[in-house]
């Protein structure tokens, strides 16, 4: 098998997947500022959009049914562009307090990465941060050990995820095809479908995601049992929108590359 037959470009997710333990940073700001607007979310619910870029994601929860109708009763008129824009910038503010902070290495990523780079394979990520949310974030992973070879964030394509087109800038700027070559990673159901979306391969992981929404220490207090269930239903939901394969943490990365080229091997001959 030729090495354009093999996977040759993997495309990362950031919090959740690769930095920020439970994708907490994100999480907790948009926490505060619907406290602050009187509007009372859950963690599911502010968890479900994730991955999203963070305007369409405030719009996605101000249009749920919950958002939609707590909006409503206390403004009496459905959330407007200029309350997303206002919303936006609050979060925006929030969020940058956090980052720093937050953007500590997930266990694994480190190793896991060059291991993938010792077998010819590059490294991109896209994200639903703005490049000045990643002037914080990406410094902090690199201090760290970690840096791909190719950051794109929605500014660049003008079309966030679950679209395909940051994932296609990263393949054009790295000059890695077909689709068939690339791996998508992610911790949300955004990430999957982006990664559909583009024709590539797309990879859930479980530990440190928000499909998760834990933190370290609720996921080390979890009995087996309680483990086992989550991680059924969170496997199910990533299947559902469109995983290929679902791994436990990112260390297993490698070995479910490894299963991905013995697909491609199986589908040429």
């Amino acid at each position: 098998m030729s090495a354009t037959e093999q996977i040759r470009l993997v495309v990362f997710d950031w919090a959740g997947t690769t930095v920020d333990y439970g994708s907490s940073a994100p999480s907790d700001a948009f926490v505060r500022i619907f406290e602050d607007e009187g509007i009372r979310l859950t963690r599911a619910e502010i968890n479900t959009p994730m991955g999203m870029e963070k305007r369409a994601h405030i719009r996605t929860l101000l249009t749920s049914p919950s958002g939609a109708r707590q909006w409503l009763a206390i403004h009496g008129k459905p959330a407007q562009d200029a309350d997303i824009g206002r919303l936006y910038r609050a979060f925006e503010a929030v969020l940058e307090a956090l980052l720093e902070a937050r953007s500590v290495l997930l266990d694994g990523v480190v190793e896991t990465v060059a291991a993938l780079r010792a077998a010819g394979i590059a490294i991109g990520s896209t994200t639903g941060y703005s490049a000045k949310m990643m002037q914080y974030v990406a410094p902090c992973a690199a201090e760290l050990g970690y840096q791909p070879d190719c950051i794109v964030t929605p500014e660049v394509t003008g079309s966030g995820r679950p679209g395909p087109f940051m994932l296609l800038e990263c393949m054009r700027r790295l000059d890695i095809y077909p689709p068939r070559a690339v791996v998508k990673v992610g911790d949300t159901a955004v990430d999957m479908r982006e990664g559909v979306n583009a024709g590539a391969w797309s990879v859930g992981v479980l530990e440190g995601s928000s499909m998760l929404g834990l933190s370290a220490k609720e996921y080390a207090a979890l009995t087996a049992e309680e483990l086992q269930r989550l991680r059924e239903d969170a496997t199910a939901r990533y299947r559902s929108a469109g995983a290929d394969l679902v791994i436990g943490s990112i260390r297993e990365l490698p070995q479910a590359i490894a299963a991905l080229n013995r697909r491609l091997a199986e589908e040429q001959r």
